[in-house]
């Protein structure tokens, strides 16, 4: 063995080395082995990642180009012509869509001023931007990893907005698969749109603070201007809200939006957009003290109208039947869906409705209702409520009133509130919270209804008189129903009497004392009978027991019932549960006497029926409802119609009922117009709580109610300043049209007959000319006529027997004033004048007054009311069976 040194130091160095390569050879093992574990993991990760990618691609909604519009919109309601009446919008709902022409009509400031401050590269990348997405990683890790730099590209916005509920994401994984579909989308999104389809749809989208969504809602909020007409300052407002809405609010935030603004105009010169000089005169540009100056113009908050209101309700209701949209999707549809309803209202009909019933000297008195909730969160925790009904309660009691919420003044309202809230115990220094909610209502009230009896539409609606203070209030024409009183005379006994009954307007009925089938006594007026009447001389003097004989013995109540359904009546009751043992199938419906009462526009509806020819048409409000973009939704141009009655029948009641208007013993003569023929029929129950006319012209019909609330008698008002109001607005509604008489269709024939028997008139008859159908035409000639003398009897002491009737010819109380007033003022035989009595100057001569006199059945004859003494809108009582005045 050589063990020299030189032998020895190889060998070192040969074992050294051998070492070393077994070491490199391991390190070479490891290395391969992380290697191929980062590949294995990598992979693992790739196909991870394209799993949860596919996962999160599958679970990406299917979207369309309309999905991603925005999808809160202001509707618009328009009139007649298409002038915008009404806008309807929710908080988050209030856009005005623009498209990008004519955002851009005068400058394209405003889509530069999005893309030079949200993403300055949207023109050139396909819909995600890998440069910010770079970017805004690695200024999330330098911060911390706090990544809080935005590289959504304004496709992703948009898409974020319109598609997906960010609001509501809880975790990071959420934000995350949000994004990805996004990103996702957003390439899609711009391979089907251009970039200007794109950013119109953003601008449309956004919310822009304040409220507002859109740029044309933010324009006219902040500087009360179309959209178009912003200046490069304005637009850079607008611009540098976005980020952060409520950050950047320019009213509450004016410096921090300035802050904004002045980025948003220094990446516009930078990105070429403008150039220094209209830079520095954005720069110099005061434009927040404008924001303020227009802050205040742009707030409406006006309660609609009652035409509007009574438009919402059909709209919402015509959504549901005919798009079968629940009650919550059709208002949101009409509140958010940009929907253009065009209504039937012709605004100067509307106008001057408005300033008729509001002219206070058109009333007899003027008192004050009230409306009243209260509530007290006791200091121990409990609440109490306490409601109009209960103030109402105390203050019969204690002030021994039979109509304690109806007063003289507004200051004896607040004393009667204060009064009964004094006996609640309320300490307020112990901690009881008072919340208390009081309105004060003008009364007597009133509604009217114009319609156009040959289209349906309704032209006008006055849902009461006085300030309106909300929205959606009581309107007293579609959602009040009242007691129609002698309006229902035609309706539900003469229309079918003489459509198919085989009557004629020379029928005579037997005017005498006649009981209903539970033996109470039908009373006329003057609690007086003439023997015979024609159903002419009946309807002129709304007499009440040829109305109940004519529907008892000639038509039936059930045959009156169906009827008044196909006048379109829908208030009536029969069989139903919410009224057990109440029936409007009754003889009381002859004279109006029905359980629930009626709505002013289906009476309206129903008298158009007879001025259309006996054709019914459904009212209308609108004609149309048009999506955002323009499409029919609902075509309601050609409204519901039914033949009720003859067009023979309707000429018959036509001139009956002219004769009502215009004959000097008429009920209605206070409504007679100047300029214009016209037919209708007066309407007064039990007490004179309610007040009708329902009349038409040869161009319009419309019906006037008036009454209060609480249903407080009017006895002792002059009976005919309701026909005066009508009167006023039909004369102003027909200033200018061509004069026009009704006009008797082919199947009407004349002949004459004996005013007193209805028969063909012989030699010695009172003769007079009558209309007829050609198929129901007299041809039994009078028998033979007494002679005056022998005719007038102490009972009727007449001069005339065609005006005077009973013995209501009564010394002084005799004649009226222009008004309709008993000059002598006594309750006599002719006493108050009813439904209006005779008017115009005319003499009551005879007690031709029908539907005046003492209020009729239910009248100050006896003092009371019968036993339908509940009227107004209340339930009758005595089955539904009442008695109410002429």
């Amino acid at each position: 063995m050589n063990y020299g040194k030189n032998n020895l130091s190889k060998k070192r160095k040969s074992i050294s080395s051998k070492k070393k390569m077994k070491q490199k050879r391991v390190g070479v093992r490891l290395f391969k082995a992380v290697i191929i574990c980062i590949l294995l993991l990598a992979v693992i990760c790739l196909i991870g990642g394209v799993i949860f990618a596919k996962k999160i691609i599958d679970d990406t909604p299917a979207v369309s180009v309309d999905d991603i519009r925005p999808k809160g919109f202001t509707s618009y309601i328009t009139d007649q012509n298409g002038t915008v009446l009404e806008t309807l919008k929710d908080s988050d709902s209030n856009r005005v869509y623009k498209t990008y022409d004519e955002i851009t009509a005068n400058t394209k400031y405003l889509p530069h001023a999005f893309v030079a401050i949200e993403d300055e590269r949207f023109y050139e990348h396909n819909g995600i931007d890998l440069q910010g997405i770079i970017r805004a990683g690695v200024v999330g890790v330098m911060n911390g990893f706090n990544f809080s730099e935005g590289a959504s590209t304004l496709t992703q916005q948009l898409i974020k907005n319109n598609v997906f509920d960010f609001v509501n994401e809880k975790t990071f994984f959420d934000k995350v698969e949000r994004k990805l579909q996004e990103q996702y989308l957003a390439l899609a999104v711009e391979k089907e749109m251009s970039k200007e389809e794109i950013i119109e749809l953003y601008m449309n989208t956004i919310n822009l603070g304040q409220g507002c969504y859109g740029v044309q809602t933010a324009s006219t909020r902040y500087f009360n201007k179309d959209v178009a007409d912003l200046t490069l300052s304005e637009c850079a407002v607008i611009a540098a809200i976005t980020q952060n809405p409520t950050r950047f609010d320019p009213v509450k935030n004016p410096e921090k939006n300035a802050e904004r603004r002045k980025k948003v105009l220094d990446n516009m010169l930078e990105q070429g957009y403008i150039d220094q000089t209209a830079y520095d005169e954005a720069i110099a540009d005061p434009v927040y003290d404008r924001i303020v100056q227009t802050a205040a113009v742009t707030e409406d908050t006006s309660p609609y109208s009652y035409f509007t209101d009574a438009l919402i309700d059909d709209v919402i209701q015509d959504l549901m039947d005919e798009k079968g949209y629940s009650e919550t999707q059709a208002y949101n549809l009409l509140y958010s869906g940009g929907l253009t309803i065009k209504s039937t209202q012709d605004t100067t009909i509307q106008q001057i409705c408005d300033e008729v019933t509001a002219d206070e000297s058109n009333y007899p008195i003027v008192e004050y209702g009230v409306e009243y909730a209260l509530t007290i969160h006791r200091a121990d925790g409990t609440v109490e409520n306490y409601s109009k009904e209960n103030l109402g309660s105390y203050l019969r009691s204690s002030r021994n009133d039979s109509n304690p919420l109806v007063f003289s003044s507004e200051d004896a309202v607040y004393s009667a509130v204060e009064e009964y809230k004094s006996t609640l115990g309320i300490n307020t220094e112990a901690g009881d919270i008072v919340d208390e909610n009081l309105h004060i209502t003008l009364q007597p009230q009133t509604s009217v209804v114009v319609m156009d009896q040959y289209t349906g539409q309704v032209k006008a609606i006055v849902g009461g008189r006085g300030a309106k203070t909300t929205s959606r209030s009581l309107n007293r024409a579609t959602d009040s129903p009242r007691q129609p009183g002698s309006c229902f005379k035609i309706v539900s006994t003469y229309a079918p009497a003489l459509n198919e009954c085989g009557m004629t307007l020379a029928s005579t009925i037997k005017d005498e004392p006649y009981n209903y089938a539970n033996g109470k006594q039908v009373r006329n007026w003057d609690n007086k009978y003439i023997g015979n009447a024609t159903v002419r001389y009946a309807i002129l003097h709304s007499m009440n027991v040829c109305a109940v004989r004519t529907l008892t013995e000639v038509v039936t109540p059930a045959k009156g019932y169906q009827y008044l359904q196909k006048f379109g009546f829908t208030t009536l009751v029969n069989d139903d549960p919410d009224y057990p043992g109440m029936t409007d199938i009754a003889q009381a419906t002859a004279l109006g006497g029905i359980t629930r009462g009626v709505y002013n526009i289906e009476m309206t509806a129903a008298y158009a029926s007879i001025a259309n020819g006996g054709i019914y048409t459904e009212p209308i409000l609108y004609t149309e409802i048009l999506d955002h973009d323009g499409n029919v939704l609902i075509d309601n141009s050609t409204p519901e119609t039914h033949e009720v009655i003859k067009e023979s029948t309707a000429y018959l009641l036509t001139s009956a009922m002219e004769d009502v208007i215009t004959s000097p013993n008429g009920t209605g003569g206070a409504a007679r117009m100047s300029n214009m023929a016209v037919a209708g029929k007066t309407g007064t129950t039990n007490d004179s709580t309610d007040l009708w006319l329902s009349a038409y012209t040869p161009y319009y019909t419309a019906s006037i109610w008036v009454g209060y609330d609480e249903n407080k008698s009017m006895n002792n008002m002059n009976q005919s300043w309701h026909m005066r109001i009508w009167k006023q607005i039909m004369e102003r509604i027909h200033s200018g049209l061509e004069y026009k008489d009704f006009t008797a269709p082919s199947s009407v024939v004349q002949k004459t007959i004996c005013r007193e028997t209805g028969k063909l008139a012989v030699s010695g008859c009172p003769a007079v000319t009558e209309y007829f159908d050609k198929d129901t035409v007299a041809t039994e000639s009078c028998p033979g006529h007494r002679s005056v003398e022998e005719e007038n009897t102490d009972d009727t002491n007449t001069d005339d027997a065609e005006n005077n009737t009973g013995s209501s010819n009564t010394g002084d109380s005799s004649n009226t004033d222009d008004d309709g007033n008993t000059s002598g003022g006594g309750t006599g035989d002719s006493g108050n004048t009813g439904d209006g009595g005779n008017t115009e100057g005319g003499n009551t001569g005879s007690g031709g007054t029908g539907d005046s006199g003492n209020t009729g059945d239910g009248g100050n004859t006896s003092g009371g009311t019968g036993d339908g003494g509940n009227t107004g809108g209340g339930n009758t009582g005595n089955g539904g069976v009442t008695e109410p005045s002429a």
